[in-house]
C-alpha cells in the first residue's frame, strides 16, 4: 500500500459511466501531477458523452475536459496500472475483479454522483463543484500534490 505523497507511475480512476467523476479525477490528477504520472479514466459502462456540467465546473478552474470520450473498463487496453482509484461501488467491485492476479492496489474513494442533484441550474452546478473540490482535496492529500483550488 502506498502512503500519502507517493506518486505511482500509472493511475486509473474508475466510476459508473466515465462521464463525470472519473474523468474529473483524471483531469485533476493530470493538472496537478503533469507528466509525472500516467493517468486514465474509465467506467463500468461507457456513457454516451461527457457530462456538460462536469465540463463547465472544470472550465471554471481552467481545466479543459471537453475532448474527453467516455470508455468502459473493458475498453482500457493497458492494464499495467500501479493504482486503481474507484469512485462508485460498482466500479470498486469491477476493479477488484480486474486487479485479481495483478500487482495493483485498489482504493475506494466514495464520491457522490452529482447527476442525482436537483434544483435550478446553480444548485446543480454547486453539486458538481462539491464533487470537483472534494476530488481536488483528496488527490492533493493522497499524492502530496500542490495547486488547484484551496478547498
Amino acid at each position: 500500500m502506498e502512503h500519502a505523497g507517493d506518486l505511482p507511475g500509472a493511475v486509473l480512476f474508475a466510476c459508473s459511466r466515465n462521464a463525470v467523476r472519473s474523468p474529473m479525477a483524471a483531469a485533476i490528477m493530470r493538472h496537478l501531477a503533469g507528466n509525472k504520472v500516467f493517468v486514465r479514466s474509465a467506467g463500468v459502462r461507457a456513457g454516451e458523452v461527457t457530462d456538460p456540467f462536469a465540463i463547465a465546473v472544470m472550465e471554471e478552474l481552467g481545466i479543459d475536459m471537453s475532448k474527453h470520450k467516455p470508455i468502459s473498463l473493458a475498453g482500457v487496453h493497458d492494464t499495467s496500472f500501479d493504482l486503481i482509484v474507484t469512485l462508485a461501488p460498482e466500479a470498486h467491485h469491477k476493479a477488484l475483479e480486474i486487479a485479481s492476479g495483478f500487482a495493483v492496489d485498489v482504493e475506494y474513494w466514495p464520491t457522490a454522483d452529482p447527476t442525482l442533484a436537483s434544483g435550478n441550474r446553480e444548485q446543480i452546478l454547486d453539486a458538481y463543484r462539491a464533487v470537483r473540490d472534494g476530488l481536488f482535496k483528496k488527490i492533493k492529500a493522497r499524492f502530496g500534490l500542490a495547486g488547484g483550488p484551496t478547498v
